[in-house]
């Protein structure tokens, strides 16, 4: 088993043994299963998995969304640190759904760079938190 800690500005979001982690990084997702190698990354926006114990099926995965932040890995401890964290039960889909038409309205009238980039960054977000949804939807069928 592997100690997963996902620790966000407001606390710890996550924190228990599991079997698997699988992890946003900038080279592509990362599965992380005990006795893996020692790791500092990024992790880019996206959504990360656990899997709690090695017998448990893709249907009980659990999922969260994240903004990014940073990975390390290292003697069994996985820790993400990131500003923001959304279980997957904690996402309301229709706020997320309005978030982000609110979003691409903003990168349509957006005049600069700035505006656009922090527009576009606002889209990502409330898209990865909308895929948590769907994929928790999914599981409750």
């Amino acid at each position: 088993m592997i100690q997963f800690e996902l620790v966000t500005l407001n606390g710890k979001k996550f924190g228990e043994s599991v079997h698997e982690v699988v992890l946003p990084t900038a080279d592509g997702f990362i599965a992380v299963f005990p006795n893996h190698m020692p790791l500092i990354s990024i992790a880019t926006p996206g959504m990360i998995s656990v899997r709690r114990k090695a017998n448990d099926s893709d249907e009980s995965l659990e999922y969260f969304a994240t903004n990014g932040g940073v990975i390390e890995i290292a003697d069994n401890i996985v820790r993400v640190l990131v500003d923001e964290a959304d279980a997957a039960d904690d996402i309301n889909e229709q706020e997320a759904e309005k978030a982000f038409e609110a979003a691409k309205t903003m990168l349509k009238e957006s005049k600069d760079s700035i505006s656009l980039q922090h527009a576009q960054t606002l889209m990502d977000r409330q898209k990865i938190r909308l895929q948590v949804a769907e994929l928790r939807r999914r599981k409750r069928r």
